[in-house]
């Protein structure tokens, strides 16, 4: 048999590479083991401050030069400094590695407690250290982003971070300043009537978001919304909500961009933006047919007059799922009105506060309609020509058994009803029939707060609208009302043809025209 080949006469043997790396390590340590000797020596010191004093006045009276005694100066500096800073890395570390064995929660249940966490706490939590600052870092912890703020503190760098970081994942977005609150003595006391009592309900009220008088400009501007539509509009795809307060410097084109790559939006309000209703409902009908909640708040009380009948019928058409329609302080007329109204089969809130040419004649013959079956909210607080005869045609449909879900009715009215005949007058005591309605309906709430100075000096001009609930049920006056609110017969072109309602939005051509091939 023959003998193996020995060793010696074989290939040499590869090294492994371990030994190299060992031997890189020896030489390292071997390097560095002075300098420990000289940390150690400085850290033994019973008195640095003294110590070190002394010895570096010694080192620089050695010297001979000024030059180098400056130099001597920085070098101490410089130590000094890189001594702090690796003294407080390694304290960073010691607390990393203290907490990590002290916590009790694995990293993936740690994201999971961080996610449900608002954004600014977040933020609190990723300063703390750095086993939180990796677990707060990851994408599910920005789901819902909530930057909105009583000052203007965020610019549009941290917007798009924390987009980046959200990713996919991102569901909802807030941004802006959040609108002051009102105080309490601008808070009228309203009246809460119930079927049992009444009650002083100043706490509830129809809507608590003014338009916010800020001093300062908001920090964001008309690009703060760029990282939705980046890389593809990846970050936008899956958004669900969209809330913007008060960006003095976002326009409608910026949010149309936006508004492009949401196509899962279900949420969206816009609050005290400068931008055309027009360009909102138009970038929503043709991107966002999936929403179900639209709240939008002009800046400008009473001056955007841009909404067209097409666009209104536009959007019924391209969002038919919209369950909470909310229009405040624009020109909205009474056929723009019903075209949202009875267009929008899924409706159950709709709050058109504020609007400034309703009179509520687009509530005729709504109880009839398949969708006032599902209506549950109706506010109209502030309506300047909000009249009392439609208030009360609504309350008698409303006695007769139409509108059977409804559970909420505000009227208040901070410059009281208007008459008939002239809005100019108002009636600031109107005798509806509220008492008769909750009777029939128990579980309604109706507010209707209109202010008590002027009912003296208003008496005469008021009388005439005086409408009593025998009266309102008598066959003379159902006669002769020009609408049936229960019937179904009427056109429903009331608002068209009546003599004392005027279009105040320049708009009654195009709506005539419509209506009659509609």
């Amino acid at each position: 048999m023959a003998a193996l080949p020995s060793s010696s006469s074989s290939s040499p043997k590869r090294p492994y590479s371990g030994d190299s790396f060992l031997a890189g390590a020896a030489r390292v340590s071997s390097e560095r083991y002075p300098m420990d000797r000289v940390l150690e020596s400085l850290l033994s010191l019973p008195d640095p401050s003294v110590s070190l004093d002394l010895s570096l006045e010694r080192i620089l009276d050695s010297a001979a030069a000024e030059v180098e005694k400056d130099q001597l100066i920085d070098s101490a500096m410089r130590v000094a400094s890189a001594i702090v800073e690796s003294a407080m890395r390694a304290a960073r570390r010691r607390a990393s590695i203290h907490n990590g064995s002290c916590w009790p929660l694995p990293s993936d249940l740690t994201v999971k407690v961080f996610s449900m966490l608002d954004t600014r706490s977040l933020c609190h939590v990723a300063a703390a250290c750095s086993m939180f600052s990796k677990c707060a870092g990851d994408p599910l912890c920005y789901t819902n982003i909530d930057l909105t703020t009583k000052e203007p503190k965020i610019n549009n760098a941290v917007v798009s971070t924390m987009i980046q970081r959200a990713g996919k994942n991102l569901q909802s977005l807030k941004l802006g300043i959040w609108p002051c609150q009102a105080t309490t003595e601008e808070l009228s006391q309203s009246l809460l009537y119930s079927s049992r009592n009444t009650i002083e309900a100043s706490g509830i009220q129809s809507s608590v978001r003014k338009s916010r008088q800020w001093k300062e400009s908001c920090m964001l501007t008309r690009s703060c919304l760029s990282g939705l539509s980046a890389d593809g509009g990846f970050a936008g795809a899956l958004l669900k909500r969209l809330h913007l307060y008060n960006i003095d410097k976002m326009d409608g084109f910026a949010l149309s961009a936006a508004l492009s790559v949401c196509k899962s939006l279900l949420d969206l309000e816009v609050l005290g933006i400068c931008m055309e209703l027009r360009q909102i409902f138009e970038s929503v009908s043709r991107n966002c047919h999936s929403i179900k909640r639209l709240s939008i708040e002009s800046s400008e009380t009473g001056r955007d007059d841009t909404l067209k009948s097409l666009t209104c019928l536009d959007l019924v058409n391209g969002c038919p799922h919209i369950a909470s329609l909310a229009l405040k302080g624009f020109k909205l007329n009474d056929h723009k009105a019903r075209i949202l109204v009875r267009g929008l089969v899924n409706l159950n809130l709709v709050d058109f506060s504020t609007s400034y040419s309703i009179t509520g004649t687009f509530l005729r013959n709504l109880g009839s309609s398949s969708n006032a079956q599902s209506l549950e909210v109706l506010i109209l607080r502030d309506c300047l020509h909000l009249k009392v005869v439609e208030i009360a045609r609504f309350l008698s449909a409303v006695i007769s058994g139409d509108f059977r879900l409804l559970k909420h009715l505000d009227i208040s009215n901070k410059d009281g009803l208007s008459a008939e005949e002239d809005w100019n007058i108002r009636c600031y005591s109107p005798s509806i029939p509220i008492t008769r309605a909750l009777e029939e309906r128990p579980d309604l709430c109706i507010l209707a707060d209109f202010p008590l100075d002027g009912c003296d000096q208003e008496t005469s001009s008021s009388s005439s609208l005086q409408i009593e609930d025998s009266q309102l049920f008598s066959p003379d006056y159902s006669s002769t009302s020009d609408s049936s609110y229960g019937s179904g017969l009427s056109s429903g072109n009331e608002d068209l043809y009546d003599g004392n309602y005027a279009f105040y939005d320049g708009d009654s051509i195009e709506d005539l025209e419509y209506q009659l091939i509609y």
